[in-house]
C-alpha cells in the first residue's frame, strides 16, 4: 500500500521536490487554495488568528482543505516552522488520485479526522 506521500509524489505534475526556508509562510489564510501538500521532512505549523493551532510534521498532508471547498479557500496560514522539503499536487491531480487510489481517498479522510478531533479537544 501506497503512503499518501507516495501517492503525491506518483501523480504529482512536476518531478523533485520542494525545498522550503523555516519561516516562510506557505500560504495565509483566506487565500485561494490551488494545491494540497504532502511533507517529506519537516514541520509546518497552522496559524489561525494569530495562534498556532497545529503543527504538522513528516508524512503528514496539509492543505487539502480548500482543493474540496467550493470557495478553494484557506482556513488557516501555514509556516514552515523548520527547514521543510515538500511535494504538491494540485486540484485536477488530486481529485485523480482520489478515484484512482481509494486508500488515498481514505487515508484523506482519516487526516481530516484525526485533525478534527484534535481541534475539538483544544476547545
Amino acid at each position: 500500500m501506497l503512503t499518501m506521500i507516495e501517492t503525491i509524489k506518483l501523480f504529482q505534475k512536476q518531478s523533485g521536490h520542494e525545498n522550503i526556508p523555516a519561516g516562510t509562510v506557505i500560504y495565509q489564510e483566506n487565500d485561494t487554495g490551488l494545491l494540497m501538500y504532502g511533507i517529506i521532512e519537516g514541520e509546518i505549523e497552522a496559524v489561525v488568528n494569530g495562534n498556532v493551532v497545529e503543527t504538522i510534521k513528516t508524512g503528514e498532508i496539509f492543505g487539502q482543505g480548500a482543493l474540496v471547498d467550493p470557495d478553494h479557500k484557506r482556513l488557516s496560514t501555514a509556516i514552515a516552522k523548520t527547514d521543510c522539503e515538500l511535494v504538491s499536487l494540485d486540484k485536477e491531480r488530486f481529485m485523480f488520485a482520489v478515484q484512482e487510489t481509494p486508500m488515498f481517498a481514505l487515508q484523506v479522510m482519516r487526516e481530516y479526522s484525526k485533525r478534527l478531533r484534535s481541534l475539538k479537544q483544544l476547545l
